[in-house]
């Protein structure tokens, strides 16, 4: 069986919103897309290689899923990233998604997210990666399918994005398991599920 592994980048008032670009996510008036980027350096990026090394397929929903793959398909620009992101296994929820996926290598599991998430992680043997996908993540942790959170937690506050526990969600208990922190303060922190 596999597990759900969610990797977020989250602020220190747990706002996941955009972290990569102005307008990778302006809903609700958001204006601090690109908010991680500063922070980059390259112990961040050992150990986000050696997470991305780890995966065996990547679990998205649908607007994270479209944003994906119109940022890294087909780029060339030698990022390492784009070839391990093509040739992996994805798995986008949605009830939505009016086409197939179009980036190679991915399924959509069409109904109910719940019950296609549990069976996927019934067929797999390897973890499977959230990526971003805020709304599938908080579905997935009220309902116990989240095994284990990679947060890298940035040492800034918003005051304004979507988060990624919502104010009325349920209580939940995680153990720490890693922290490695970075040069530019971010705090990459490994999270078991209780």
């Amino acid at each position: 069986m596999g597990e759900i592994v969610v990797t977020e980048s989250v602020t220190l008032d747990g706002v996941m919103q955009a972290p990569g670009r102005a307008n990778e996510d302006t809903r609700d008036g958001f204006r601090h897309g690109g908010w991680a980027v500063p922070y980059a350096d390259p112990v961040m990026m050992r150990v986000m290689g050696a997470g991305m090394a780890a995966t065996g397929a990547i679990l998205f929903g649908r607007r994270t899923y479209e944003d994906f793959f119109a940022v890294w398909h087909g780029r060339a620009d030698g990022n390492p990233f784009t070839a391990k992101l093509d040739a992996t296994p994805k798995y986008v929820v949605s009830r939505t998604m009016g086409r197939p996926p179009a980036w190679p290598n991915s399924t959509l599991l069409e109904g109910e997210g719940v019950p296609a998430v549990e069976a996927l992680k019934k067929e797999v043997d390897h973890d499977v990666v959230v990526l971003g996908s805020g709304e599938l993540v908080r579905t997935l942790l009220a309902h116990g399918l989240v095994d284990r959170l990679v947060l890298s937690v940035h040492p800034l506050v918003l005051g304004s994005g979507r988060r990624l526990f919502p104010v009325d969600g349920p209580p939940a208990a995680f153990r720490l398991v890693e922290s490695v922190p970075t040069g530019t303060g971010v705090v990459i922190a490994t999270y078991e599920v209780e």
